[in-house]
């Protein structure tokens, strides 16, 4: 047992050893650029768990190599932070270690994220599986930037999934209140990481970056998280989308890091996700004119929106139509 035990603490101590097949990136005014300065667009997808697949037999070869092929250059963890306590710091590690080996294989970047939905200021979540701590999340990112320093697979970490107040049902939630917070997470991270990219997300479940207007986040290097769901807003949506969210893009990078659609018979259809492929090409058109990344939830066929309905891959409407804009985008389409 003390052996086993000083080999998951020797675990924990050592770094990543870094991938040299992706360059590195970095901020430059409102883009995301490589190490030659050449601006960088980053379109892929968003995973479901890592617990979840691994549970299920899927974090394996073959799902990264899916999602390569379907024309994605980034990919996201969400993990939950009831995932990280139940199966154990120096186990969970050991998913991710495993996921970011791979993505580096398949010449995909890597979005760590930290999946709670809730507010942080309170400590108060919207359901069990995102329940945290201002403690705890500030010991994950100490973690994680500790261990994967220096990787340049691993470009972005999302340092909070979903701020909300709930509709007052959480507590109160003011944007400088957030923006503090993730000030502090930022401190954290950059102590160990100076150079991959922290994410930061504004209130309203990811949706409102209006407080960047008058009171940006007070660090350099950073990018801005959007979450525009179909029914955030009533259509039509590009000036609601401009007016909170994408007014940003002029200044800051924005990477959209969740974004998806379904009908309203499909299977766990639920508000906000329901639309159809004209939301899909609205969304995409709108990121294009603006050079804002993105990635597509969710690569699962249980979670929705499902991007696929089985584990042969067979894709769902979203996904067809995000496999398909992905190969163009990023180049990989035969046509």
């Amino acid at each position: 047992m003390h052996r086993l035990l000083l080999l998951a603490a020797l675990l924990l101590a050592l770094p990543v050893a870094a991938q040299e097949a992706l360059p590195a990136l970095h901020v430059e005014g409102n883009r995301i650029v490589d190490e030659a300065g050449a601006t960088v667009i980053l379109r892929g997808v968003s995973f479901s768990d890592p617990d979840k697949l691994e549970s299920q037999g899927h974090w394996d070869d073959e799902y990264f190599a899916t999602a390569a092929d379907w024309g994605a250059n980034v990919v996201r963890f969400p993990i939950h932070p009831r995932a990280w306590r139940e199966r154990g710091e120096a186990a969970y590690l050991a998913l991710v270690d495993a996921g970011v080996e791979l993505a580096a294989e398949h010449g995909l970047y890597v979005i760590l994220d930290w999946h709670s939905i809730g507010n942080l200021r309170t400590e108060v979540f919207q359901a069990d599986m995102y329940q945290t701590s201002k403690a705890e999340t500030a010991r994950f990112w100490r973690t994680v930037s500790a261990r994967y320093a220096g990787n340049p697979t691993v470009a972005f970490y999302e340092l909070f999934n979903e701020p909300t107040s709930y509709r007052g049902t959480l507590g109160r939630l003011a944007w400088h209140e957030q923006r503090e917070m993730m000030e502090d997470l930022i401190t954290i991270v950059r102590a160990n990481d100076p150079d991959t990219i922290p994410l930061v997300a504004g209130p309203d479940w990811a949706y409102d970056l209006t407080g960047l207007r008058e009171d940006p986040v007070r660090a350099e290097g950073i990018a801005y998280v959007a979450h525009p769901y179909p029914q955030k807003r009533e259509q039509p949506w590009e000036p609601k989308w401009e007016e909170a969210w994408g007014f940003a893009a002029e200044t800051y990078p924005i990477v959209a890091t969740e974004l998806g659609f379904m009908n309203a018979d499909g299977p766990g259809a639920h508000v906000p996700v329901i639309a159809d492929e004209t939301y899909g090409r609205a969304i995409v058109d709108f990121f294009e004119a603006r050079g804002i990344s993105w990635t597509a939830w969710v690569f699962d066929p249980e979670w929705s929106p499902q991007m696929f309905s089985d584990w042969d891959f067979t894709p769902t409407m979203q996904g067809t139509f995000f496999r398909d804009e992905l190969r163009r985008l990023n180049g990989t389409s035969d046509e």
